[in-house]
C-alpha cells in the first residue's frame, strides 16, 4: 500500500539471517515502532529521483509540467520532518535541443530544490548531461565533483557517477545512449580507496570500543541488474562494495519503478520516479532515517514504497 503525505510507513523489509524479508504491517503513528532508548539523534535524509523537469507538454506517462508542484509537496514534507540533508538520484531535468533550454530547465528546478536545504547532493543522471556537459551541470548546481564521498552523523556516504559510455567517454552534447552506462576504471579505483579508508577507521573505532557506522551509496543507473537500466560493469562495482564489508544499502533510480533486491548481503533499493503520472496522486519521494542504533527505515510517500532494514 502506498503512503500519502504525513502518513507513516506501512511496508517493511528487513534482513533476517542474511535473507531479505518483506512483510506487510499496519502501523499507526509517526513512524515504525522503535524502542526509545535506541533513538539518539537519528539522521534524516530526503530522497527524490527522476524529476525530469521540463517546460513541455505531457508525453505518455511523463507529466513534465507537474514536477514543480510535486517537488513543492515533497519540500513541505521534508521541512515538517526536519531533514538533515537532501539527495536527488539523477535526471533532475529532461533533455532539450539546445544548451540554453537545458540550462533554463536546470535553473528553474534547482531554484526550488536548493531552497529545501543548504546541504544537498546531486547524482548525475543521463538526462542531466544529455545536452549539457558535466561541468555545465555541476556549475549550475554549485558542485565541483560528479562522484565523491562525505560524512554526516557518523555515517559515510558515497555518490557515484555512471554517466560514461562503455568506451569511457563522459556523457554530454548528445553523445550518449540512456542504456550505455559504465563506471570507469579511475572511479572504481577511487571507490576502492575510499571504502578501504573507511574500513581502516572503523577497525580503529572497533578496537577502542567506539560505535562503528557504515556506508550508504547513492547512484542513478542501477547496480543490481544486467538489463538496459543497469551499469554495464555493475558486477565489478558490486564486488568492491561487497568486499568492503561497509555497505548498509544502495539507493538508485533510472528505471522509474519501485524495486528492492538483496545481492551479496546488500539491499539495492530502486526508487520510483517523481515524473510518472499526473499530480498529486502519482508523486514519489521518501525519507531515509538512520538512527544511532537499530534499524534503518525508508518512509515512502504517495507511489514510493517504504521499507525497514534490520
Amino acid at each position: 500500500m502506498s503512503e500519502q503525505p504525513t502518513v507513516p510507513l506501512n511496508r517493511r523489509a528487513f534482513l533476517r539471517n542474511g535473507t531479505l524479508v518483506i512483510a506487510a504491517a499496519a502501523v499507526a503513528g509517526e513512524s515504525p515502532p522503535v524502542m526509545a532508548e535506541e533513538v539518539t539523534q537519528p539522521l534524516k535524509i530526503g530522497l527524490v529521483t527522476d524529476l525530469h523537469h521540463a517546460d513541455k507538454p505531457t508525453v505518455g506517462t511523463r507529466h513534465y509540467q507537474d514536477t514543480l508542484g510535486k517537488l513543492a509537496e515533497a519540500a513541505g514534507e521534508f521541512e515538517r520532518r526536519k531533514v538533515d540533508f537532501i539527495v536527488e538520484l539523477g535526471d533532475l531535468i529532461d533533455a532539450a535541443d539546445t544548451v540554453e533550454t537545458e540550462r533554463h530547465y536546470l535553473r528553474t528546478i534547482n531554484r526550488e530544490f536548493a531552497a529545501i536545504s543548504r546541504d544537498r547532493h546531486y547524482v548525475l543522471g543521463n538526462h542531466c548531461v544529455d545536452m549539457l556537459t558535466k561541468a555545465e551541470f555541476l556549475d549550475g548546481v554549485e558542485k565541483r565533483e560528479s562522484y565523491y564521498a562525505f560524512d554526516r552523523g557518523g555515517y559515510h556516504f558515497v555518490v557515484l557517477d555512471a554517466c560514461f559510455r562503455s568506451d569511457g567517454e563522459p556523457y554530454g552534447r548528445k553523445n550518449s545512449q540512456w542504456n550505455d552506462a559504465k563506471i570507469p576504471a579511475a572511479e572504481l579505483e577511487w571507490l576502492k580507496g575510499d571504502l578501504a579508508a573507511v574500513r581502516s577507521k572503523n577497525a580503529v573505532k572497533n578496537a577502542a570500543g567506539a560505535a562503528v557506522r557504515k556506508t550508504i551509496v547513492f547512484a542513478h543507473q542501477r547496480l543490481d541488474v544486467a538489463t538496459d537500466h543497469g551499469v554495464k560493469n555493475s558486477a565489478a562495482v558490486r564486488e568492491i562494495l561487497e568486499g568492503s564489508g561497509q555497505i548498509l544499502a544502495v539507493f538508485q533510480g533510472h528505471s522509474h519503478m519501485n524495486d528492492l533486491r538483496e545481492i551479496g548481503g546488500i539491499p539495492y533499493c530502486t526508487l520510483a520516479a517523481m515524473i510518472e503520472g499526473p499530480s498529486p496522486e502519482n508523486n514519489s519521494y521518501s525519507l531515509l532515517t538512520l538512527p544511532a542504533t537499530g534499524p534503518i527505515t525508508l518512509t515512502g510517500f504517495r507511489v514510493q514504497k517504504g521499507y525497514e532494514w534490520r
